[in-house]
């Protein structure tokens, strides 16, 4: 009976989570104006993705500042993690814990303090006061990725790289970059989905000339453009099924490295 009502109660859940999500998708293969009514299947949303100018400019902005920024967040990260695990000194320590921060405050907070030193600078609304705003938001989280993988790393690997002759460069990229890699690329795929996601920071730091996902929604839903709703439903099902196709990969790789450690033991 405990394991009906475990069963039940974790079905419940998933429906709670991904119901809204799974109606968004089927609707995303009807040209409908309005969910809940069904004008035959079509992949016409799907099209306007490719078709319509200015959501395809969108899109492609939003990538490449997400990669981007989170491809920088993540050497920052991994470095000031490295940093803050080998540094066993009270600066070390003031680090991680201002590190966590950015992660604990509110994103308007992040984004008005930003604004304003920009502001202070003269810096203004421009591509880099973007990019470094979605770098302030990423690159804690890269940190904390990363930091577990350091402290589960055997320590007496990077001592024996330097007793065999390796430089401290040749130690590090050698040896403790592998070992964290995974840490590494976790933190890099989580910057990515807090990029994307982000619309706090980007709608305080972007050129008026250049529009994200999230502000592009943001007018499409605030204006009632009936012309630009549809089609963020076809958006939003690739980016859910990108994603959930990249858990499946992770996961898959996870598994056959734990086999490959079994057999060989």
């Amino acid at each position: 009976m405990k394991k009906w009502l475990s069963w039940i109660f974790l079905f419940a859940v998933l429906l709670f989570i991904y119901l809204p999500i799974v109606i968004l998708a089927i609707y995303s293969f009807t040209n409908s104006a309005i969910i809940g009514k069904w004008n035959g299947f079509s992949f016409d949303l799907y099209k306007q993705l490719f078709t319509v100018e200015r959501l395809r400019k969108t899109i492609l902005n939003t990538v490449l500042l997400a990669v981007l920024a989170s491809g920088l967040s993540a050497i920052l990260g991994t470095l000031g993690a490295i940093g803050v695990f080998y540094n066993k000194k009270w600066l070390g320590k003031y680090v991680k814990s201002a590190s966590h921060i950015p992660v604990i405050n509110a994103e308007i907070v992040t984004a008005i303090s930003l604004a304003l030193v920009f502001a202070l600078f003269n810096i203004g609304r421009s591509y880099f006061a973007l990019l470094m705003g979605h770098m302030v938001l990423c690159t804690p989280f890269v940190m904390l990725s990363v930091l577990p993988k350091l402290k589960q790393m055997d320590g007496s690997l990077y001592e024996a790289a330097l007793d065999l002759g390796a430089t401290p460069t040749q130690a590090l990229f050698k040896v403790i970059i592998p070992e964290i890699m995974p840490g590494i690329f976790s933190g890099f795929m989580l910057a990515i989905t807090l990029s994307l996601d982000d619309y706090m920071i980007s709608a305080y730091t972007k050129p008026t000339t250049l529009d994200t996902i999230s502000t592009y929604v943001y007018q499409a839903v605030k204006n009632q453009n009936k012309s630009m709703l549809p089609a963020l439903r076809a958006l939003s099902a690739v980016i859910f099924f990108v994603m959930i196709i990249v858990v499946i990969v992770i996961n898959l790789r996870a598994s056959k490295k734990s086999a490959v450690k079994s057999t060989v033991k």
